[in-house]
């Protein structure tokens, strides 16, 4: 219902959620995804005023990522409550294990707990409140991050995921933020501030706080411009799903979910390429590098028909077998899981007192940071000065000790014991001179650090490993 005090920002939101109402049935059911956040606190607000509230329900999943998790809870069931809407909630575990982005867990969790939350009441679809901004940080992130047309693709309007219930709609992803919090301004609606936006060691909240205000200074338009790019990007992807779809007719393999290994092979590099990548979607899988591709079709090419063609992705492990190509859940006490690991890749640097020290061949960078003398992880900063570090790739058999009086342990079974998969192994251990130090998603080696004695005056150092981005 709109009012004769609504200002025209007001008016584009109402707009953007009547534009999303008329597209569905006269009796659909929508369900809003509902943070608390002022970006779905207007969508809720604004999709009751113009739907009515026996239309709409409010769903909220809770992560128990923060201490306020229980009062974000009772929050969004309140404001829900006030407008006349039916709210329901779930509670979800969210995978801490190391070597796994917590970001990237909730995520999945959230929209598994959403689904279920929407085929459990019967909502015909699903709203979410990503808006302008929101697609304009997705794709300077994978631009960043050097995505191909998928991901430039950034956010659609609307789309129905694999295996989910219904379909996903973002009502407001031409509004500007700014436009949304003037509504919510007007409206003298009430929000949840989450604490970790403003966390800037995240590549999303840095883009947001840091990078986006002086793009808007210098050029102004350039929301428009990526959402531009993402709608080309779209279009063009769509054109080589078309393509994928034809080849995967002649390639497809005798068996369910598999290809023909000499029908890929008969394709060119990009084609066949291109097809794995569809092919890998329509499994479920989530998106490969070029790199890893690349490499894959390298070992189906040199070893035939073999046994040995080992291509961890994702929990999953590329197999080879009677001239049939196919994924299978991997294994990561697999011997393959050593044995793949035959390039040797190593950087040096003489350390005197550097905060940073970038590695590219990684896509990341080690931290060194004060540390009090008591910190568990901190070591003496003369460890790291009186000898070169070296960054060296895993080759097999190393071993450490995560306790100075304990045993030594293989990398192998330190990462199976801490949960971290195989493809995120790939990472580079840092040595003084020809002593292991530190292993990223292990820690510091206590055979060398916790022989020396603590001595309170002396320099401490914290070492961090920071992948290039950390997507929120």
């Amino acid at each position: 219902m709109t009012s004769p005090t609504d200002t025209p920002a007001d008016r584009r939101v109402l707009d953007a959620v009547g534009a999303s109402f008329t597209a569905l049935p006269h009796d659909a059911r929508v369900a809003i995804a509902f943070s608390g956040g002022v970006d779905s606190t207007v969508l809720l607000d604004a999709a009751v005023r113009v739907g009515g509230a026996s239309r709409c329900m409010a769903l909220h999943v809770h992560h128990g990522l923060s201490a306020n998790a229980d009062a974000w809870l009772a929050h969004c069931d309140a404001f829900a409550r006030e407008r006349g809407v039916a709210f329901a909630s779930a509670h979800v575990d969210v995978s801490r294990a190391a070597g796994l982005s917590v970001e990237a867990a909730a995520r999945d969790a959230r929209y598994r707990a959403l689904d279920a939350l929407c085929a459990q009441h019967r909502a015909n679809t699903l709203w979410l409140a990503q808006h302008a901004d929101d697609q304009a940080e997705t794709v300077l992130l994978q631009l960043l991050r050097g995505a191909g047309l998928a991901g430039l693709a950034a956010m659609a309007p609307e789309y129905l995921p694999s295996g989910a219930s219904v379909t996903r709609a973002r009502p407001l992803l031409h509004l500007l933020r700014a436009q949304l919090e003037h509504y919510a301004h007007s409206r003298d609606l009430r929000w949840i501030d989450d604490e970790s936006n403003s966390d800037t060691r995240y590549a999303r909240n840095a883009l947001r706080h840091d990078v986006l205000p002086a793009l808007a200074v210098h050029f102004p338009g350039f929301r428009d411009a990526l959402a531009r790019t993402a709608a080309h990007a779209a279009s063009a992807q769509r054109l080589l799903d078309d393509l994928a779809r034809l080849d995967l007719q002649t390639v497809r393999g005798e068996e369910e979910g598999a290809l023909s290994r000499d029908a890929l092979l008969a394709l060119d590099d990009e084609r066949a390429a291109n097809l794995l990548r569809y092919w890998m979607r329509s499994l479920g899988l989530p998106a490969a590098s070029t790199a890893r591709l690349t490499d894959a079709l390298r070992q189906l090419r040199e070893i035939g028909d073999g046994h040995s063609l080992r291509v961890d992705h994702a929990g999953q492990a590329l197999r080879s077998y009677r001239g049939q190509i196919y994924w299978e859940t991997g294994d990561s006490a697999d011997p393959a899981d050593e044995a793949s690991l035959v390039e040797r890749v190593e950087s040096a640097m003489t350390w005197r007192g550097e905060s940073v020290w970038r590695l590219p061949q990684w896509r990341g960078t080690f931290v060194f940071a004060e540390a009090a003398a008591e910190a568990a992880d901190a070591i003496p900063a003369e460890v790291l000065a009186r000898a070169p570090l070296i960054a060296r790739s895993r080759l097999g058999g190393e071993r450490m000790r995560c306790v100075a009086s304990g045993p030594s342990r293989t990398l192998k079974n330190l990462f199976q014991e801490r949960g971290v998969p195989s493809w995120k192994r790939d990472v580079p251990l840092l040595f003084a001179a020809d002593e292991l130090l530190f292993v990223p998603l292990i820690g510091v080696n206590r055979a060398v650090s916790g022989s020396l004695a603590r001595v309170e005056s002396a320099r401490y150092i914290r070492i961090e490993w920071r992948e290039d981005l950390t997507l929120a």
